[in-house]
C-alpha cells in the first residue's frame, strides 16, 4: 500500500508547481493589462499564444492556435466556391452580433506578411460591411492557420473545397473553375478525388455537367485507378490563388 505520507507529500508538491504556476500567469497578466493601447495588448497575447502553441501537446492541430489579425493584414481567397443567400447572410450577422466569433476564419500566411483566407469567406465579410462587428473586434477578425505541409497553391484549393463541401454548401460554377484549374496545374483525376472528397463518378458528372469533360479528353480515367496514388501529376504552377 502506498503510505499516507507518500501521498501527501505528492499533493504538497502538486500544489506547489499550481501555485508556482499562477505566480507566472498573474505577471504575465499584469505585463498585459500595463500596455497602454489595445492594438498591443492583442499583439502581446497573439505572442503569447503562439509561445503555448509551440509547446502544446495538440499543436498539430491548427485551431490549436488562433490569432486576432488586423482585417486590412488579410485577403479573401481569389475564387469562393460557396455562396449564402441575404437571409442567411443576416442571420450570420445576427449570430456575430449576438454570439460572437465562435469559429475563426482558416488562412495561411504569404510571403508579403498578408495572409490569404482558405475558409471563412462571409464571416470576415461580417467585419468588414458591419460597423458594430467592426468595432467590437477592434478591426480584427480570428484566424487559424493551415498545416505547413498543406500551403502548396493545389493543396489550399484543394482544402477551400473541402471545407465547404464538408459543410454541405458549395457553388458548382465556382468550384467547377478550381476544379478546372487545378487540371490545367497537372493533376489528375487520382489526385483531384482524393484531395478534395469527391468519387470517380461525381468527377465524372460534373465535368459532363459544367462542359470541363474538354480539359480532360487526353487523359485517361476509369474506376480501376488507387484513390490512395498521387502518381502521375506535375508540381502545381505559381498563380494568384
Amino acid at each position: 500500500m502506498i503510505k499516507m505520507e507518500t501521498i501527501q507529500a505528492e499533493l504538497t508538491q502538486s500544489n506547489i508547481e499550481q501555485e508556482a504556476l499562477n505566480v507566472h500567469l498573474q505577471y504575465v497578466c499584469d505585463y498585459i493589462e500595463s500596455l497602454s493601447s489595445v492594438d498591443d495588448k492583442i499583439e502581446a497575447v497573439n505572442s503569447i499564444r503562439t509561445k503555448i502553441h509551440q509547446v502544446s501537446p495538440m499543436k498539430h492541430h491548427p485551431v490549436d492556435l488562433i490569432h486576432w489579425l488586423k482585417s486590412e493584414e488579410v485577403e479573401v481567397q481569389r475564387v469562393n466556391p460557396n455562396s449564402i443567400p441575404p437571409p442567411e447572410e443576416m442571420l450570420l450577422h445576427q449570430s456575430i452580433t449576438s454570439d460572437g466569433y465562435t469559429m475563426p476564419v482558416v488562412g495561411f500566411k504569404q510571403e508579403n506578411e498578408i495572409h490569404r483566407i482558405i475558409d471563412g469567406f462571409h464571416r470576415r465579410k461580417m467585419e468588414r460591411i458591419h460597423p458594430d462587428i467592426s468595432e467590437s473586434t477592434y478591426g480584427r477578425i480570428p484566424m487559424s492557420f493551415t498545416r505547413k505541409a498543406q500551403e502548396g497553391e493545389s493543396d489550399r484549393m484543394a482544402s477551400t473545397i473541402r471545407h465547404n463541401r464538408a459543410r454541405g454548401v458549395h457553388n458548382i460554377e465556382l468550384m467547377s473553375t478550381i476544379v478546372a484549374e487545378l487540371v490545367e496545374m497537372g493533376k489528375g483525376d487520382p489526385w483531384i478525388c482524393k484531395h478534395i472528397g469527391m468519387s470517380a463518378d461525381e468527377l465524372l458528372r460534373l465535368k459532363q455537367i459544367t462542359g470541363l469533360a474538354s480539359l480532360f479528353l487526353n487523359k485517361s480515367f476509369s474506376d480501376s485507378w488507387d484513390a490512395g496514388n498521387d502518381e502521375g501529376y506535375m508540381e502545381p504552377a505559381v498563380s494568384e490563388f
